[in-house]
């Protein structure tokens, strides 16, 4: 059964046609009865009436749909999730490709690899996911497919081979040629593309197809001995040997295959799925996933495999107003069933699955289990939350969580009447357990609630969701940036903290040691206290100072922002079994965070966009003086056919109504997308 399953995700640049090729898949698999366009607002992925309304996808959709390579071949399963394109919820893409086995990488044939498409690029390199890569648009004004290869090996330091190249370009693309079986395909446009023809390739083009295929066997060859031993030798290199041989190369990541298509014309999606099901991996043939064994405190590797005890990680929570909690969950060993009692690792807890989906974009089927490979949807978790692991109490095995950014943007937000404060809260609360990238806090000086997330667009979203969705009234403050507070030098703090409480004495007594830790690498909590007195003190007092300092870094210093990059050590503690509780021991920690921090010179960290611009070369000279006139920094320029990119650096703070000056520069032709690079120590006069 693992050998003909895929989990696959789609991800490119926002526009690069994701969720068009998508829909073009689910109909030549007949999994839909019709196309759903993007443009028409009826994509079948796009369910959400916010991604119809402005024709982006905002929330990562999973669906499965099932595809026979040859006639009387298996019939593969293939589990597909597709993802955004907008750097806002570049969170959704990250916890995609942290639970999928390969992607297919979509490329536009007019701009090539995109800002966007490079950090997707590098999530699937982080996650160590195999590619395959797909130059759609082809039929476009400006369209070029071998400067858009040229473009990935210099912009991703991938190894890009072609294994299709077009016949026309722009307005007179009509197919591609096949380099492994050299022949050429053409679309039926009579039939919406589900009917290919083939035949031998022209004579006009065979000896830009013998070079390719040259390129390509070359290319092979590197990374192949038994290719290479073959095609030294004179011998035939059969197609399915050179499959085989390319699929092991994708496996490694040592290769790139591409693929030309235009979606939009139903053009090139059926050799897409081909490839999928020829060179992306099955479960069981990617590396077993990392897991922490909690009792033995040691790495364990978690093959693959139904018949082992049940372990799954939940990669996204999404609120059913009828159903509760949707957790979507990758099982990576054993079997999970329908009412079976499931035990979330982390949190200790047992918890029910009174269901188990299979999801279709926002429609579902009942499935009698969830084994090894599989993705579906579990319903009756209450308590689980992104990143948490599933699985039983006598292997405490917790999964690698997933590594998100920093909100970086915030506004306020109140209720238009006092009744609905509290089911505004509510609501916040289910959003923001639903993404990992939206907080929410209340400011304790003013009471408004604040929400923070990664941009613009992404708050929009969520606020048109709570007043439009959850039928809200309420009024929202202006964008504000999400500062952060951390110190910059170390400093030891003995604290001492008394309280009689209902007639008892809670006392406790502890030393600290704050100092600031490397930009970028979090904060940090350790316990060097003697060995002898571990022993002597009960484990409870080193859990209540951990959970006093960790609580703190929320907090902030003096600001009120959280705390970031602040290294904290505990290095002495005394105890009485008479006066010595977790309370006391908890307050003391957070007492003396606070004060240790407001003496070791805090300092406010703003932070950093990279942001990259898109513009006519006669507007370059503009849009540069525009970005430095911000406190921007110019780190890069990229001279491309049709336009320049600029790569820079510049606070989110004078980044805000940037579009609108852009537009004025450049006679509305410069286009910028921009994402959180970093946090930086404030400049009072706002430059980089």
């Amino acid at each position: 059964m693992l050998k003909i399953m895929r989990n696959i995700g789609i991800m490119a640049h926002i526009d690069a046609g994701k969720t068009t090729t998508t829909e073009r898949i689910l109909y030549y698999t007949g999994k839909s009865h019709r196309i759903g366009e993007v443009d028409d607002g009826e994509a079948i992925m796009d369910w959400m009436e916010q991604e119809q309304v402005r024709g982006i996808t905002i929330q990562s959709a999973a669906t499965t749909t099932y595809w026979k390579r040859t006639e009387n071949g298996p019939r593969f399963q293939i589990n597909i999730i597709d993802t955004p394109g907008h750097v806002d919820f570049t969170a959704e893409v990250e916890r995609s490709l942290r639970v999928l086995d390969g992607a297919v990488a979509i490329f536009d044939a007019v701009h090539g690899v995109e800002p966007q498409t490079e950090t997707v690029w590098h999530q699937a390199e982080r996650y160590n996911v195999p590619c395959i890569g797909y130059v759609n648009k082809m039929d476009r004004a400006g369209a070029d497919f071998f400067p858009v290869l040229d473009d990935i090996r210099a912009k991703l330091g991938a190894n890009p081979v072609a294994l299709q190249i077009p016949i026309g370009r722009e307005s007179g693309f009509e197919g591609v040629i096949d380099l492994i079986e050299m022949r050429e395909i053409r679309w039926d446009a009579a039939s919406e593309g589900e009917n290919m023809l083939y035949s031998s390739i022209n004579s006009s083009r065979e000896a830009l197809a013998r070079e390719w295929r040259e390129k390509l066997i070359d290319a092979l060859s590197s990374v192949s001995d038994a290719l290479t031993g073959k095609y030294l030798a004179g011998e035939e290199l059969e197609v399915a040997f050179i499959r085989a041989e390319l699929r092991k190369a994708v496996l490694n990541r040592a290769i790139l295959p591409v693929f030309a298509g235009a979606s939009r014309r139903n053009m090139g999606v059926q050799p897409l799925i081909d490839a999928v099901v020829d060179y992306l991996p099955a479960p069981d043939e990617v590396p077993p996933a990392a897991g922490h064994h909690l009792k033995k405190e040691e790495a364990v590797a978690v093959p693959c495999d139904p018949k082992g005890t049940a372990l799954g990680l939940v990669f996204k929570i999404q609120n059913d107003r009828e159903a509760g909690a949707l957790c979507y969950v990758r099982m990576y060993s054993g079997v999970f069933k329908p009412g079976t009692v499931v035990y979330n690792i982390g949190k200790k807890k047992r918890e029910r699955a009174n269901r188990i989906l299979r999801m279709h974009s926002n429609k579902s089927d009942p499935i009698e289990e969830l084994s090894a490979g599989d993705i579906g949807v579990i319903i009756g978790m209450k308590l689980a939350q992104t990143g948490d692991t599933l699985g039983s109490e006598g292997w405490p095995v917790v999964l690698e969580k997933m590594q998100f950014p920093e909100p970086v943007i915030s506004v306020s937000i109140e209720p238009k009447t006092i009744s609905d404060q509290e089911k505004l809260k509510e609501i916040l609360a289910l959003l923001s357990r639903e993404d990992p990238t939206f907080t929410t806090r209340e400011n304790e000086e003013t009471g408004q609630l604040i929400i923070s997330g990664m941009g613009e667009l992404h708050l929009d979203v969520l606020v048109t969701r709570i007043i439009k969705d959850y039928n809200i009234g309420a009024k929202v403050g202006n964008p504000q940036v999400t500062y952060r507070e951390s110190v910059s030098r170390q400093v030891e703090r003995r604290e001492t903290f008394s309280r009689v409480i209902a007639g008892k004495e809670n006392a406790a007594a502890l030393v600290i040691t704050v100092e600031p830790e490397p930009r970028g690498t979090g904060n940090r909590y350790s316990c060097a206290v003697k060995p002898s007195k571990l022993k002597e003190i009960p484990g409870a007092v080193f859990d209540a100072v951990e959970r006093g300092v960790r609580g703190a870094f929320a907090s902030g210093i003096v600001l009120g922002y959280p705390c970031i990059d602040i290294g904290v050590t505990l290095t002495d503690i005394e105890y009485s079994e008479l006066t010595g509780t977790e309370f006391a021991y908890e307050a003391c920690a957070s007492l003396g965070f606070d004060e240790a921090c407001r003496i070791a010179d805090p300092i406010l960290l703003e932070p950093i966009m990279a942001v990259d611009l898109t513009s006519p070369r006669e507007f370059v000279g503009d849009v540069i003086s525009l970005v430095t006139q911000r406190g921007g920094q110019v780190v890069s320029i990229n001279s491309k056919p049709q336009s320049d990119e600029v790569k820079a650096l510049s606070p989110m703070a004078s980044m805000f109504g940037f579009m609108t000056s852009l537009r004025s520069v450049s006679q509305g032709r410069a286009n910028f997308t921009m994402e959180f690079s970093h946090f930086e120590k404030k400049n009072e006069k706002g430059a980089v």
